[in-house]
């Protein structure tokens, strides 16, 4: 029997990752088998989970999942003690259109499986107001309870006392109350945080910020308010094709974008996985039967991509006689050229003809459902695919045949189609599930 619970927000910034891996070290440091999941689609927290328990976390998403799969992969938790699961925005933050069984919001999730919401509050230029948010979030949406909250970076012992009296007045419980701790932040960038694995530090930062949660927040109150839960192993219910038997699968911090359930409906479905690094001038192995190039930061190595000729011939080499395919930062690596953020042109791969500049930003974000135009690795014409976009890098050129024709969430087209030269094919969104 497990204790779970979700731990969401009024917004982003707020918290919750930090808190999220707090409260699973700090579990695990007394012994508890701890299991993380990340609802909505961030390939970067379930890293950090993983890092804070020392169980792979994988990501639940109700816009582009349906309650089949959810169950399945938050089945993984059968054994665990206390199940945690990290929100997205804020709490009832989704799309404007359903998808396959929600609108993507957190609150989806936390009324799918039973489970109560801790919240994160940030009372920073305010006191009493953070009850009547807290209220609010409480009392928006049947079906979704609220177990409690934990106040982030209260000013002084007189704000805090000030908000909990208001909070608890409202009849809501107060698990604790964070001052501010400048040594537990963790470092960002254009796409988020900075990745758990490109960070030396990241066990000592995570033992700092268990340690200083456990001592400010009632960790045993916390867990007497979870829902106790107690899951059955689930039938197989991944909805990902893999896109071959042998998969070639770029792998550093160039290309590190991957949804951990994708790797495992692959292997699920026998597929096998090699990694190698186009970083380290490193070729797709020569026994795959397909090449897939992931999103990452490929921006921020350009100049090192451009350079690395063993990597960009053995890549055309591999594409004469097998598909290779590449999502976002990889479907930029298969085009001509990438401009940096310096305005320097760099020569990319030439399997496509698509030209990306990320010297004019402009952020790209959101759910995508993709109805293929033609074919791509594991996938044939007329399937509909759903994945989610999120870049800053904007087309100069996009040549080549349209790979799909792709609608955002509120069914609007969009001009991130995707193409298709010979045996390559990319695409601006990174897959989560097929619709079946």
């Amino acid at each position: 029997m497990a204790a779970g619970f979700v731990i969401s927000a009024p917004a982003s910034g707020v918290g919750k990752t930090t808190l999220t891996l707090a409260l699973a070290r700090a579990w695990r440091l007394r012994g508890l088998n701890v299991q993380c999941f990340k609802s909505g689609p961030d390939y970067i927290d379930p890293a950090f989970h993983a890092a804070a328990t020392g169980r792979a976390s994988v990501n639940v998403d109700s816009w582009a999942m349906d309650r089949a799969m959810i169950s399945h992969l938050v089945s993984r938790g059968v054994d665990a003690d206390i199940v945690l699961a990290e929100g997205s925005m804020g709490l009832f933050d989704g799309v404007a259109a359903r998808g396959v069984s929600g609108t993507g919001a957190t609150a989806d999730i936390a009324e799918m499986l039973g489970w109560p919401v801790v919240l994160v509050i940030d009372p920073s230029g305010q006191a009493q107001t953070a009850a009547a948010i807290a209220a609010g979030l409480r009392d928006y949406r049947d079906g979704v309870r609220l177990a409690g909250i934990v106040l982030n970076r209260v000013a002084s012992p007189r704000h805090e006392d000030l908000v909990r009296r208001a909070v608890n007045d409202a009849g809501i419980a107060v698990f604790g109350a964070l001052p501010r701790h400048a040594e537990i932040s963790l470092p960002k960038r254009h796409l988020g945080l900075v990745q758990a694995e490109e960070q030396a530090e990241i066990g000592k930062l995570i033992d700092e910020a268990a340690r200083f949660v456990a001592e400010h927040v009632d960790l045993d109150a916390v867990v007497r308010s979870a829902a106790t839960w107690s899951p059955q192993p689930a039938a197989n219910g991944l909805k990902v094709t893999p896109p071959g038997q042998r998969i070639a699968l770029a792998r550093d911090a160039a290309f590190s974008f991957v949804y951990p359930h994708m790797l495992e409906a692959w292997r699920a479905a026998g597929a096998e996985i090699s990694t190698f690094s186009p970083l380290a001038d490193e070729t797709p192995d020569a026994s795959a039967d397909v090449c897939w190039l992931p999103g990452g930061y490929p921006e921020l190595h350009a100049g090192r991509i451009a350079a690395n000729a063993r990597f960009r011939s053995g890549l055309r080499a591999f594409a004469e006689t097998r598909p290779v395919h590449g999502e976002c930062g990889g479907y930029m690596v298969l085009g001509t050229a990438l401009t940096d953020a310096d305005g320097i042109r760099h020569e990319m791969t030439g399997l496509l003809g698509l030209e990306t500049s990320f010297a004019k930003r402009r952020m790209h974000l959101g759910y995508r459902l993709a109805t293929l135009a033609a074919p791509m690795p594991g996938h044939e014409i007329g399937a509909r695919l759903r994945g989610h976009e999120f870049h800053y890098s904007t087309i100069a050129a996009q040549p080549d045949t349209p790979l799909a024709v792709v609608h955002d969430a509120t069914g609007a087209v969009i001009a991130e189609t995707g193409s298709r030269r010979g045996r390559a094919s990319g695409t601006f969104f990174h897959l989560i599930a097929e619709d079946r």
